[in-house]
């Protein structure tokens, strides 16, 4: 099964509104949301959870492990 991260997109007009568990998170307007139709209809499902998540800011940005070793994260 593809990995689902939990967004769904609609389109309305030539913009595309990007929900985020049933929530609004972001909406596409312009060479965005041309840009973003473009992409998707490219990709599949993965690809395109991977790049709403992007759009959105709600992904990993790779520094979690040094946060983590932060002396004010580290319990004593």
């Amino acid at each position: 099964m593809p990995e689902d991260l939990g967004f769904t997109f609609i389109e309305r007009n030539n913009e595309f509104q990007i929900f985020h568990h049933g929530k609004k998170a972001t909406t596409l307007r312009g060479q965005k949301a041309a840009d973003f139709r473009d992409e998707v209809e490219s990709s599949d499902f993965a690809a395109q959870q991977q790049l709403m998540a992007r759009l959105t800011g709600n992904y990993k940005h790779g520094n979690e492990r040094q946060a983590r070793n932060h002396p004010r994260n580290r319990r004593f």
